[in-house]
Protein backbone atom coordinates (compact mmCIF):
# COMPACT_ATOMS: atom_id res chain seq x y z
CA UNK A 1 0.00 0.00 0.00
CA UNK A 2 0.74 2.56 1.35
CA UNK A 3 1.01 6.07 0.68
CA UNK A 4 0.33 8.82 -1.46
CA UNK A 5 1.01 12.92 -2.82
CA UNK A 6 0.44 15.83 -5.06
CA UNK A 7 3.05 16.22 -7.31
CA UNK A 8 2.41 19.88 -8.19
CA UNK A 9 2.49 20.58 -4.85
CA UNK A 10 6.03 19.27 -4.38
CA UNK A 11 6.76 21.93 -6.90
CA UNK A 12 4.47 24.79 -5.18
CA UNK A 13 6.31 23.97 -2.09
CA UNK A 14 9.63 23.93 -2.99
CA UNK A 15 8.91 28.04 -4.46
CA UNK A 16 6.87 28.81 -0.83
CA UNK A 17 9.17 26.74 1.30
CA UNK A 18 10.09 29.59 3.07
CA UNK A 19 6.48 30.96 3.81
CA UNK A 20 5.85 27.82 5.95
CA UNK A 21 8.17 27.60 9.36
CA UNK A 22 10.24 24.03 9.14
CA UNK A 23 7.81 23.16 12.44
CA UNK A 24 4.69 23.67 10.86
CA UNK A 25 5.63 21.96 7.59
CA UNK A 26 6.75 19.04 9.56
CA UNK A 27 3.66 19.16 11.70
CA UNK A 28 1.28 19.31 9.11
CA UNK A 29 3.38 15.81 7.54
CA UNK A 30 2.74 14.36 10.54
CA UNK A 31 -0.74 15.04 10.79
CA UNK A 32 -1.43 13.97 7.55
CA UNK A 33 -0.05 10.56 7.66
CA UNK A 34 -1.65 10.05 10.85
CA UNK A 35 -4.74 10.64 9.22
CA UNK A 36 -3.61 8.10 6.31
CA UNK A 37 -3.33 5.27 8.63
CA UNK A 38 -6.33 6.14 10.22
CA UNK A 39 -7.80 5.75 7.11
CA UNK A 40 -5.94 2.54 6.05
CA UNK A 41 -6.11 0.44 9.39
CA UNK A 42 -9.33 1.33 10.59
CA UNK A 43 -11.29 1.21 7.37
CA UNK A 44 -9.74 -2.69 7.56
CA UNK A 45 -10.81 -3.34 11.29
CA UNK A 46 -14.85 -2.23 10.29
CA UNK A 47 -14.29 -4.05 6.99
CA UNK A 48 -13.55 -7.24 9.03
CA UNK A 49 -15.90 -6.49 11.61
CA UNK A 50 -19.04 -5.85 9.16
CA UNK A 51 -18.33 -8.26 6.10
CA UNK A 52 -18.66 -11.35 7.77
CA UNK A 53 -15.66 -13.13 6.75
CA UNK A 54 -15.85 -12.32 3.07
CA UNK A 55 -11.97 -11.31 2.47
CA UNK A 56 -13.32 -9.95 -0.75
CA UNK A 57 -14.87 -7.68 0.45
CA UNK A 58 -13.51 -6.70 3.15
CA UNK A 59 -10.30 -5.82 1.00
CA UNK A 60 -12.66 -3.96 -1.14
CA UNK A 61 -14.08 -1.98 1.13
CA UNK A 62 -10.44 -1.14 2.52
CA UNK A 63 -9.27 -0.10 -0.93
CA UNK A 64 -12.42 1.94 -1.12
CA UNK A 65 -12.10 3.98 2.03
CA UNK A 66 -8.10 4.52 1.67
CA UNK A 67 -8.69 5.81 -1.92
CA UNK A 68 -10.94 8.25 -0.58
CA UNK A 69 -8.86 9.29 2.24
CA UNK A 70 -5.98 10.31 -0.03
CA UNK A 71 -7.86 12.36 -1.98
CA UNK A 72 -9.05 14.72 0.73
CA UNK A 73 -6.11 14.99 2.54
CA UNK A 74 -3.97 15.70 -0.46
CA UNK A 75 -6.71 18.72 -1.39
CA UNK A 76 -6.36 19.67 2.11
CA UNK A 77 -2.71 19.07 3.23
CA UNK A 78 -0.96 19.56 -0.08
CA UNK A 79 -0.88 23.21 -0.16
CA UNK A 80 1.25 23.29 3.55
CA UNK A 81 3.60 20.26 2.76
CA UNK A 82 3.43 18.37 -0.77
CA UNK A 83 1.04 16.15 1.44
CA UNK A 84 3.73 13.74 0.62
CA UNK A 85 2.81 11.00 3.25
CA UNK A 86 5.59 8.81 2.36
CA UNK A 87 9.08 8.76 2.28
CA UNK A 88 9.47 7.00 -1.22
CA UNK A 89 7.72 10.40 -2.55
CA UNK A 90 9.54 12.63 -0.65
CA UNK A 91 13.36 10.85 -1.72
CA UNK A 92 12.13 11.04 -4.69
CA UNK A 93 11.37 14.58 -4.56
CA UNK A 94 14.51 15.33 -3.43
CA UNK A 95 16.44 13.64 -6.42
CA UNK A 96 14.29 15.36 -8.81
CA UNK A 97 15.30 19.07 -7.47
CA UNK A 98 11.29 19.47 -6.09
CA UNK A 99 11.95 19.43 -2.24
CA UNK A 100 15.46 20.72 -0.45
CA UNK A 101 17.21 18.15 1.44
CA UNK A 102 17.40 19.95 4.24
CA UNK A 103 13.87 19.34 4.58
CA UNK A 104 13.77 15.69 3.94
CA UNK A 105 15.08 14.30 7.29
CA UNK A 106 12.33 16.30 9.07
CA UNK A 107 9.86 14.64 6.76
CA UNK A 108 10.65 11.04 6.88
CA UNK A 109 10.63 11.44 10.77
CA UNK A 110 6.94 13.14 10.75
CA UNK A 111 5.92 10.67 8.25
CA UNK A 112 7.34 7.19 10.32
CA UNK A 113 5.78 9.46 13.31
CA UNK A 114 2.72 10.26 12.25
CA UNK A 115 1.59 7.05 10.68
CA UNK A 116 2.97 4.87 13.60
CA UNK A 117 0.34 7.40 15.88
CA UNK A 118 -2.67 6.87 13.61
CA UNK A 119 -1.99 2.97 13.69
CA UNK A 120 -2.36 3.59 17.65
CA UNK A 121 -5.61 5.92 17.12
CA UNK A 122 -7.19 3.15 15.31
CA UNK A 123 -6.89 0.49 17.85
CA UNK A 124 -8.22 3.35 20.95
CA UNK A 125 -11.49 4.05 18.37
CA UNK A 126 -11.78 0.27 17.70
CA UNK A 127 -11.26 -0.20 21.68
CA UNK A 128 -7.96 -2.50 20.68
CA UNK A 129 -4.98 -2.77 22.47
CA UNK A 130 -3.11 0.04 22.07
CA UNK A 131 0.61 -2.08 21.45
CA UNK A 132 0.07 -4.53 18.97
CA UNK A 133 2.30 -6.61 16.44
CA UNK A 134 1.39 -7.62 12.99
CA UNK A 135 1.63 -11.49 12.35
CA UNK A 136 0.14 -11.17 8.90
CA UNK A 137 3.00 -13.01 6.77
CA UNK A 138 3.19 -10.67 3.47
CA UNK A 139 6.68 -11.97 1.96
CA UNK A 140 8.46 -13.31 -0.78
CA UNK A 141 9.45 -12.41 -4.41
CA UNK A 142 6.46 -11.79 -5.58
CA UNK A 143 5.25 -10.07 -3.06
CA UNK A 144 8.74 -7.79 -2.90
CA UNK A 145 8.02 -7.45 -7.04
CA UNK A 146 4.41 -6.46 -6.28
CA UNK A 147 5.90 -3.78 -4.19
CA UNK A 148 8.47 -2.53 -6.65
CA UNK A 149 5.38 -2.38 -9.19
CA UNK A 150 3.32 -0.85 -7.09
CA UNK A 151 5.63 2.25 -5.90
CA UNK A 152 7.18 3.12 -9.42
CA UNK A 153 3.32 3.28 -10.81
CA UNK A 154 2.72 5.41 -7.97
CA UNK A 155 5.17 7.81 -9.02
CA UNK A 156 4.80 7.82 -12.36
CA UNK A 157 0.74 8.84 -11.34
CA UNK A 158 2.11 11.81 -9.60
CA UNK A 159 4.58 13.06 -11.39
CA UNK A 160 2.72 12.21 -14.73
CA UNK A 161 0.30 14.54 -13.57
CA UNK A 162 2.06 17.33 -12.85
CA UNK A 163 1.13 19.22 -16.28
CA UNK A 164 -2.71 19.12 -14.63
CA UNK A 165 -4.24 21.13 -11.83
CA UNK A 166 -3.51 19.99 -8.09
CA UNK A 167 -7.15 18.40 -7.94
CA UNK A 168 -6.30 16.19 -11.00
CA UNK A 169 -3.21 14.75 -9.29
CA UNK A 170 -5.19 14.26 -5.96
CA UNK A 171 -8.38 11.97 -7.66
CA UNK A 172 -5.54 10.34 -9.67
CA UNK A 173 -3.21 9.22 -6.50
CA UNK A 174 -6.72 8.41 -5.16
CA UNK A 175 -7.56 6.34 -8.05
CA UNK A 176 -4.33 4.50 -8.65
CA UNK A 177 -3.91 3.49 -4.73
CA UNK A 178 -7.58 2.12 -4.79
CA UNK A 179 -6.97 0.19 -7.81
CA UNK A 180 -3.43 -0.86 -6.40
CA UNK A 181 -4.71 -2.69 -3.87
CA UNK A 182 -6.47 -5.23 -6.49
CA UNK A 183 -3.71 -5.45 -9.46
CA UNK A 184 -0.65 -5.79 -7.39
CA UNK A 185 -0.22 -9.47 -4.73
CA UNK A 186 1.01 -6.82 -2.06
CA UNK A 187 -2.22 -4.93 -2.02
CA UNK A 188 -0.17 -1.61 -2.48
CA UNK A 189 1.63 -0.92 0.70
CA UNK A 190 3.94 1.24 -2.19
CA UNK A 191 4.90 3.26 1.48
CA UNK A 192 7.65 2.73 3.98
CA UNK A 193 6.37 4.81 6.76
CA UNK A 194 3.57 2.97 5.96
CA UNK A 195 4.99 -0.55 5.74
CA UNK A 196 6.50 0.63 9.64
CA UNK A 197 3.37 1.19 10.85
CA UNK A 198 1.13 -1.84 9.23
CA UNK A 199 3.67 -3.96 11.33
CA UNK A 200 2.49 -2.35 14.46
CA UNK A 201 -1.38 -3.35 14.15
CA UNK A 202 -2.35 -6.84 14.50
CA UNK A 203 -5.61 -6.36 12.00
CA UNK A 204 -6.81 -6.84 8.82
CA UNK A 205 -4.22 -4.11 7.23
CA UNK A 206 -0.89 -5.58 9.26
CA UNK A 207 2.40 -7.02 7.90
CA UNK A 208 4.94 -9.03 10.28
CA UNK A 209 7.48 -7.05 11.42
CA UNK A 210 9.82 -9.52 10.22
CA UNK A 211 8.58 -9.08 6.34
CA UNK A 212 8.54 -4.84 6.43
CA UNK A 213 12.43 -4.84 5.26
CA UNK A 214 11.87 -6.86 2.52
CA UNK A 215 8.36 -4.27 1.58
CA UNK A 216 10.75 -0.99 2.03
CA UNK A 217 13.81 -2.55 -0.23
CA UNK A 218 11.56 -3.07 -2.89
CA UNK A 219 9.97 0.83 -2.33
CA UNK A 220 13.19 1.75 -2.54
CA UNK A 221 14.41 0.26 -5.25
CA UNK A 222 11.21 1.43 -7.23
CA UNK A 223 12.28 5.08 -6.08
CA UNK A 224 15.83 4.24 -7.89
CA UNK A 225 14.40 2.88 -10.89
CA UNK A 226 11.90 5.40 -11.20
CA UNK A 227 14.24 8.52 -11.70
CA UNK A 228 14.88 8.51 -14.94
CA UNK A 229 10.57 8.56 -15.71
CA UNK A 230 10.62 11.38 -13.20
CA UNK A 231 13.07 13.34 -14.06
CA UNK A 232 11.51 13.63 -18.03
CA UNK A 233 8.76 15.23 -15.70
CA UNK A 234 10.36 17.56 -13.59
CA UNK A 235 11.33 21.54 -15.18
CA UNK A 236 14.75 22.18 -13.18
CA UNK A 237 13.64 24.51 -10.00
CA UNK A 238 16.03 27.01 -8.50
Amino acid sequence: MTTATVAKAVSAHHVGALAHSMTEVVAVECIATAFLLIGVVGSGIMAERLCGGNVGLALLVNAIATGGALVALILAFGPRSGAHMNPAVTLAAALTGGLRWRLVPGYIVAQIAGAIVGVWLAHVMFELPVLQLSTHIRSGVGQWIAEIVATFGLLATIWGCRTHAAPVTAFAVGAYITGAYWFTASTSFANPAVTIARGLTDTFAGIRPADAPGFILAQLVAVVLALPLLRRHTHPLT
